[in-house]
């Protein structure tokens, strides 16, 4: 049986960083808890205007992982402050800033930045700020360092909040980075979980450790060629997460494919071989659950035995065997905040799947094909109207 889940120093070569920032989730999920907690006041005074506005707009954004964030909390924050919650891509309002921010509503930008150095990152602040009348910016980082951090710091229309200085994740990937921005935001503007943070950090310890996580690793044993995530609503984005995951740990050696649990039938189903193995979140919604429950009949007909699995926070449904990872203590949990221990199985596998093909995955890109900040990026003038 594959080791459990532990902090450096005895990851396997490679993989220090990674495992680490994996396996420290936990502890610093409930550091975040403490951090919110202590800038609630001033977050309150910068918030409370703006929330009291019925026009206010809220646009969740950042790039690669980062936006996946915000996808993963749109619903949930929408619900919550009875406001309207968009989530755009950095990467897409700096190309198409006008058609993303074409509206002059009062808006509220949340900012998502591991290392707040991607020039996506401060062109969107940028973009906003001379767009729109009103813009007020929420920057969340895990680098007080970075560009955006230091562009906000001071102003008075921004207000930034930093994540541990441990999460500014050292391996190539977004692992702690993202589950601590996305908690984050979810304490700040959405409903506080059921019985708070500890339960979430309770279900990731059994995925980092020996009670789920012996299940995790063995889904990746017979070394899939392709890895297919299936979700629904705040799920689906946690899908695209975790494809994005497997395919940056494998360098590409593990294809991936991501997309909701109606939606694989109408065409992406074609990429199934009989080497595929599939993934399904399960929703905790009533409603939504029976759509997931179906596709997940279906894949476990369509693929050999131990091929699909499902991670989900109750039983009720599902097979009581091997293929079904249920996150202890998750059962009353919104989607948004059951992403944050399901997340931490997609990673846990990205990084099994990488150790298993020889891959190093602190830098599965060793020639710099791909690069932990993003390099290569033109940020080209606003054009005037």
């Amino acid at each position: 049986m594959t080791a459990p889940l532990s902090p450096a120093p005895t990851a396997p070569p490679g993989a220090e960083h990674t495992h680490r920032e994996i396996a420290q989730q936990p502890e610093l999920w409930r550091r975040v808890d403490r951090i919110v907690a202590d800038a609630r006041p001033r977050l309150d005074t910068f918030l409370a205007p703006l929330l009291a506005d019925p026009r206010l707009r809220v646009v969740l954004t950042g790039a690669g992982t980062s936006a996946y964030a915000g996808e993963i909390l749109r619903t949930a924050l929408a619900a919550h402050t009875g406001r309207r919650v968009d989530a755009i891509a950095t990467t897409d309002i700096v190309a198409d800033p006008r058609g993303c921010l074409g509206e002059d509503l009062p808006t509220l930008l949340v900012s998502f930045a591991r290392s707040g150095n991607s020039p996506e990152s401060t062109a969107t602040t940028a973009a906003a700020s001379a767009l729109l009348g009103t813009c007020a910016h929420l920057i969340v980082t895990c680098n007080a360092e970075g560009d955006l951090a230091r562009l906000h710091q001071d102003r008075a229309d921004s207000h930034v909040l930093l994540m541990p200085p441990e999460s500014e994740d050292r391996g190539f990937a977004m692992t702690s980075s993202l589950s601590c921005m996305l908690l984050s935001v979810l304490l700040v503007l959405g409903e506080r979980p059921a019985g708070g943070v500890e339960p979430l950090a309770e279900a990731a310890g059994a995925v980092v450790g020996d009670a789920l996580g012996a299940r995790v690793d063995a889904f990746t044993a017979d070394a899939p060629d392709r890895v297919v995530y299936l979700g629904s609503g705040a799920l689906k984005a946690l899908a695209g997460e975790s494809a994005l995951k497997l395919l940056e740990l494998t360098g590409g050696a593990v294809v991936s494919w991501a997309d909701s649990s109606l939606g694989f039938r109408h065409g992406p189903k074609a990429f199934l071989t009989d080497r595929t193995s599939v993934v399904v979140y399960v929703s905790n919604d009533p409603y939504t659950r029976r759509y997931d429950l179906d596709i997940l009949a279906e894949m476990r007909a369509a693929l050999p035995p131990g091929r699909v699995v499902a991670v989900a926070g109750r039983p009720e449904g599902l097979p009581d065997d091997e293929g079904t990872w249920l996150l202890p203590g998750m059962a009353d949990a919104d989607d948004a905040a059951l992403a944050l221990p399901a997340v931490v199985c997609a990673q846990r596998v990205a990084l099994r799947a990488s150790l298993s093909r020889g891959i190093r995955p602190d830098n599965p890109f060793p020639d710099g094909e791909v690069n932990r900040v993003v390099q290569g990026v033109t940020v080209y003038p606003l054009p005037a109207r």
